[in-house]
């Protein structure tokens, strides 16, 4: 075998600094590799037999290697091909929807997003009214109304955000998909962004940033259809109200974005900047080991030792940005989320008031029904999916 070639998938060569991030873009999976490590990799993905490649490398770097173990890692990283079929079927092929994150992400569309957004911010120094308050919400008197359009209306708009990360990611020749899910009674977009370590890190902060970009314009957009279709006395009219509404949604997603205990799109924006792997978890348990050791509960310390040096090094100084981000999300509750809770109850505790003959009890009542239910069924199904016996299936593979 050692004068045979192995034949390996289509793999990309990335420098990190003193490392290589090679991947296999089709699976997307990904290693991090020492330059000769994947100096030797790249030997024999331009066909050179392994143990030629072994010669090579004992000339190059000084030193021996374990070309077995080498190539039985690679195996399991799935950068080998295995078989005939899979050597078939390899191939970028045609990338659908390529021009168009091309065009979404061109100089002239980033012109008129310019463009557009500054003649928002005009619009709202001029009438401070357009600025975006928790009032907005409450664009009819209806609570029932309010909470059923609040929740299905935000659909577009959140999918308008992740298609943006896949236009990104289109843009750079990359198979990222945007999908539709449920998380317990919720629909959920997802954007998978394949291949994304396979481009320079430079190239990355665009499809991370795209989703926050395309708030921004939405933003703008429903401000001017505010401003626009006032009625003659300057009030708003039933669609400006509507879209001041769904503003004051995108300006709440926008700020979500800066919770950084979470892997927001901001999270992914500084993990790639301090070029780290697995920020999150490397930062958030050595902010855990640090409380657990002040506690003096040192059983439940984790072993820190999981993690590269690189990140443990970043994530010791990323704590104060994780307090940050629970900072932000305790403003976003109480200026945000609770002056809209208060002013709810107060609508439906004064609709309740007018008694069951009137309209507004049971609007009160629905929507107070309708809001409880959105919290506590997800928490319930949460509790029954914990309590649910595992049970085992399988199945025959011919």
């Amino acid at each position: 075998m050692g004068d045979v070639a192995v034949a390996f998938h289509e793999l990309s060569f990335v420098p990190e600094g003193d490392e290589v991030v090679v991947g296999r873009v089709d699976a997307d999976s990904y290693a991090v590799l020492p330059a000769d490590g994947a100096a030797l990799l790249r030997e024999m993905a331009r066909g050179v037999p392994p143990e030629r490649a072994a010669r090579w490398y004992e000339d190059t770097y000084g030193e021996p290697v374990d070309i077995e173990e080498f190539l039985e890692t690679l195996h399991e990283l799935g950068f080998v091909r295995t078989s005939v079929i899979a050597q078939e079927q390899a191939g970028t092929g045609r990338l659908p929807l390529r021009w168009l994150g091309r065009a979404a992400f061109s100089p002239l569309a980033w012109i008129v997003y310019a463009a557009v957004f500054a003649i928002a911010v005009l619009a709202i120094v001029g009438d401070p009214a357009l600025a975006p308050r928790p009032g907005h919400i409450f664009f009819t008197d209806s609570l029932l109304v309010v909470q059923l359009g609040i929740t299905f209306g935000q659909l577009p708009l959140i999918f308008f955000h992740e298609a943006f990360h896949t236009l990104a990611g289109r843009r750079l020749g990359l198979r990222s998909r945007l999908g539709v899910s449920n998380r317990y009674v919720y629909i959920v977009f997802e954007t998978r962004m394949n291949g994304l370590l396979s481009v320079p890190r430079a190239k990355r902060y665009l499809p991370f940033l795209a989703g926050m970009a395309c708030d921004v314009v939405v933003f703008a957009i429903l401000e001017l259809v505010a401003d626009a279709t006032r009625q003659p006395d300057g009030d708003f009219s039933l669609i400006g109200r509507i879209a001041l509404a769904f503003a004051y949604t995108v300006v709440m997603r926008f700020a979500w974005q800066f919770q950084l205990y979470m892997r927001t799109d901001l999270y992914y924006v500084f993990a790639t900047a301090l070029n780290c792997h697995d920020l999150h978890e490397a930062s958030t348990a050595l902010l855990r080991n640090r409380v657990w050791r002040l506690l003096g509960r040192t059983r439940r310390l984790v072993d820190e030792q999981q993690w590269t040096e690189h990140d443990r090094r970043v994530g010791r100084w990323y704590g104060p940005f994780i307090v940050l981000g629970v900072t932000v999300m305790l403003l976003i509750a109480v200026l945000g989320s609770a002056p809209v809770v208060v002013q709810y109850v107060q609508t439906a505790a004064h609709g309740m008031r007018q008694g069951p003959l009137h309209p507004a009890f049971w609007d009160g009542v629905l929507g107070l029904a309708l809001v409880a239910t959105a919290f506590v069924l997800p928490a319930y199904l949460a509790r029954r999916k914990r309590r649910r016996p595992v049970s085992v299936t399988t199945e025959e593979v011919s």
